[in-house]
C-alpha cells in the first residue's frame, strides 16, 4: 500500500506532525514492519553545485538535513526484531551510520552497488570531490538478535549493474531483501508501487513520474516483480 506524505490516519504519539502519513495506520499495516529499506534524499554541503540533486537547472527532488532523516519515526513501525537497509552516498557514510543508530539499528554490514556499462566496466561518469565514484552503498543494520534468512548465508555484498533514472537504485536489491529477511517489509522514499511492500513517499503512487532526466537509453517505468 502506497502513502504519501500528507494527512492520514491515526498515527503514534509525536509521529504525524514529524512525518504525515509515516504510520502504521496510513501505511495499512496490520502489525509492525520485519524489514525497512530506505533511500532517503541526502543534503550534501555543495547545494548550489551543477550536480547537487536540488540544483534548479535540474529539480531532481527535495532534499533532507541528516538530522531530519534521522528524526523520522522509523523506530516506532519497526518489530523488536528486524532489519534495515539503507542508501548511503559514499561521502556522507559517517551521516548514514547516525541515521542507522537514530532509527533504532545496529550496523552489521554493507552492500555495495558497482555501476558498470553495457560491456561490464566500470562506468566512469559518476561524480566526487576526491575520486570518481562507480559505486553506492547499502549499509545493513539489525534490531534484536536477528540473523539473515538461510539464503543470505551464501550471498555476496555486491551488485553489479546499469545505471538508469538520476538517483534510481538497481531493482536486483528488492530480490535480496526479500530472500534475506522478513516481512512485513516497508520502502521509506520510494519512487513505485512494489507488490507486497507497504511503500512511502512523495513518488511512490501509481501513476507520479519521477523527477529527473532518464540516462540514455533507459525508458523509464516501474520495476518488474
Amino acid at each position: 500500500m502506497a502513502s504519501e506524505p500528507g494527512p492520514g490516519g491515526p498515527a503514534p504519539e509525536g509521529a504525524a506532525t514529524r512525518a504525515p502519513g509515516l504510520d502504521l495506520v496510513s501505511l495499512g499495516a496490520a502489525e509492525r514492519f520485519g524489514t525497512v529499506l530506505a533511500d532517503p534524499p541526502w543534503r550534501f554541503a555543495n547545494r548550489t553545485g551543477k550536480v547537487a540533486p536540488e540544483h534548479r537547472r535540474l529539480s531532481r527532488y527535495d532534499t533532507m538535513a541528516s538530522e531530519e532523516i534521522a528524526a523520522l519515526p522509523v523506530g516506532e513501525l519497526m518489530a523488536a526484531r528486524s532489519h534495515c537497509y539503507l542508501w548511503v552516498p559514499n561521502a556522507l557514510l559517517a551521516d548514514g551510520l547516525m541515521v542507522l543508530e537514530g532509527w533504532g539499528f545496529e550496523y552489521k554490514a554493507n552492500l555495495v552497488w558497482h555501476k558498470v556499462r553495457k560491456d561490464g566496466g566500470s562506468d566512469g561518469r559518476g561524480v566526487g570531490f576526491y575520486f570518481r565514484n562507480v559505486t553506492e552503498l547499502v549499509l545493513f543494520g539489525a534490531r534484536g538478535r536477528l540473523r539473515t534468512l538461510a539464503p543470505g548465508r551464501s550471498q555476496v555484498n555486491l551488485l553489479a549493474s546499469r545505471k538508469r533514472e538520476h538517483s534510481r537504485k538497481p531493482d536486483e536489491l528488492y530480490g535480496i531483501v526479500e530472500a534475506c529477511s522478513p516481512g512485513p517489509r516497508l520502502e521509506l522514499f520510494a519512487r513505485y508501487p512494489r507488490d507486497g511492500w507497504a511503500v512511502w513517499g512523495h513518488e511512490s503512487s501509481p501513476g507520479v513520474v519521477p523527477r529527473g532526466k532518464a540516462h540514455r537509453g533507459y525508458r523509464g517505468g516501474p520495476p518488474v516483480g
